[in-house]
């Protein structure tokens, strides 16, 4: 999509451009108008007052949608034309405000169509979009900065949404390195001989049940002096729950399992291609979890990376185990912040909803800084307690740690058994670090104005957390 930023006023739109113009009428009432034989998309959005940059990211995607839903392919559009419907936003800097429409436009402009037929007319998207304005110039790098991040994003949906018979360990770490092509980032990647060396007992214990064989793949990127940031990214790329098998109404989807992985990948990618003066480290151990012959059983006893022995209770609760082995690994490289990101539970999406990933850590200053990444990312997340008296939770009976309680409270505070689970490795980094339960964000929300499928988060999140970590 090309989009363009324009002096002027969207009167001087060129020919075959359908104007969008922007109402106070009811948040969402679109219409056509048509005088004089031009075409104008009329938008609500709601009261002037209640405008806000959250409700704004989500305006920039409806504009898109409209379009598309009416297989518009140019639009022109002017947001400071009626100034009194934006007086909310006169605090945000003109770049801050061009680079976060790019990126929603480019976002509301993605549809996962990799698997359809193509139309003979083409499939429905935005060609070309001219943003008017009665400012200076001088936000082109903005601009691009934004299509950068909204592609990003969407290069992130297009691993999450690839079905787990294409998307398998191997093929997600073949998808690292394409990822990387033509970046200054260094790719290894270690199959079952190295991980068995290692010690990885975990990340190998899982795979156990699976034809396909695991990965564990490190990105590697140099851009600058100081201690890396290490991302961990859940990489499961399908998940049957092992022989604690899912009941059919919740393992559909579960080949977005692997979604933690997918952002992990593409925010290096992101650092990588923005050039940031700042070393990030992307770690992503991936397995597919079945119930195999040789599968994890319940009570089975594993080995980690760290020593730690896990007796595992519950084998859906795969995702935690493979993640321990990564965060033991990311000491190595002497990290000064280690966040760890995964569709680990459902219980997130009960405590939670739909519309914010939880956020675990024992680091006060870390979540805060992290909750202000969030809220001016657009993926957003909330903070969940990690104290001191959920830790017996996950003390094992027959070994160390449990990778649940077990019994009847399993039920209870399931997004906090595992991030307390992972704080049993994490302490050993030496360096803060936090726990981002994106499960209920995997998919897009009803009311984002995306399509629907992988949400593509929280790439934004990290992106804006590394930025913010350089200064």
């Amino acid at each position: 999509m090309k989009i363009v930023v324009k002096k002027g006023t969207v009167e001087k739109a060129p020919r075959g451009f359908v104007r969008v113009s922007f109402t106070d009428k009811s948040k969402g009432t679109k219409r056509f108008v048509k005088e004089k034989g031009i075409e104008t998309l009329e938008i609500g959005i709601g009261k002037p007052e209640e405008m806000n940059l959250r409700r704004f990211r989500v305006l920039c995607r409806a504009v898109v949608q409209a379009a598309k839903a009416n297989k518009i392919k140019k639009i022109a559009l002017q947001f400071d034309a009626t100034p009194k419907l934006f007086v909310n936003l006169k605090g945000v800097s003109p770049e801050e405000l061009s680079q976060l429409i790019a990126e929603n436009f480019e976002m509301a402009n993605f549809d996962f169509t990799h698997f359809k037929t193509k139309p003979k007319e083409g499939f429905d998207a935005v060609e070309e979009i001219i943003s008017y304005t009665s400012a200076d110039l001088g936000v082109e790098k903005a601009v691009q900065k934004g299509q950068s991040i909204g592609q990003a994003v969407n290069a992130c949906r297009v691993l999450a949404n690839t079905p787990g018979g294409d998307m398998t360990p191997t093929v997600l770490a073949k998808a690292a390195k394409e990822a990387m092509r033509g970046l200054p980032v260094k790719v290894t990647v270690l199959g079952v001989t190295e991980m068995k060396k290692l010690g990885m007992g975990a990340v190998l214990g899982v795979a156990k049940g699976s034809s396909e064989k695991p990965t564990f793949t490190i990105l590697e990127y140099k851009g600058g002096k100081g201690a890396p940031i290490v991302l961990v990214g859940k990489g499961v790329t399908f998940d049957s729950g092992g022989l604690n098998l899912k009941p059919s109404s919740s393992i559909y989807e579960m080949h977005m399992d692997m979604s933690g992985a997918a952002a992990v990948i593409h925010a290096v990618a992101l650092a990588a291609r923005l050039k940031l003066k700042q070393s990030v480290i992307g770690l992503i151990p991936a397995v597919e979890n079945m119930p195999g012959n040789n599968a994890l059983r319940p009570g089975d006893v594993l080995k980690s990376l760290s020593g730690k022995t896990i007796e595992v209770l519950d084998t859906d609760a795969e995702g935690r185990l493979i993640l321990v082995d990564a965060l033991t690994y990311a000491k190595r490289f002497k990290p000064a912040v280690v966040i760890d990101v995964a569709t680990l539970t459902g219980a997130a999406m009960s405590a939670l909803g739909e519309h914010a990933s939880a956020l675990l850590t024992r680091d006060d200053a870390l979540a805060e800084r992290l909750a202000k990444d969030a809220e001016a990312s657009g993926d957003y997340a909330w903070r969940l307690p990690l104290w001191d008296e959920y830790e017996e939770r996950v003390k094992g009976t027959f070994a160390d740690l449990k990778n649940v309680p077990g019994g009847s409270t399993s039920r209870l505070g399931g997004a906090i058994d595992g991030g307390m689970f992972l704080w049993q490795f994490a302490k050993e980094l030496e360096c803060p670090w936090a726990h981002i339960d994106m499960a209920p964000r995997m998919t897009a929300a009803p009311g984002d104005e995306l399509a629907k499928g992988a949400a593509g988060e929280p790439v934004r999140l990290l992106l804006h957390f590394i930025e913010q970590w350089i200064h």
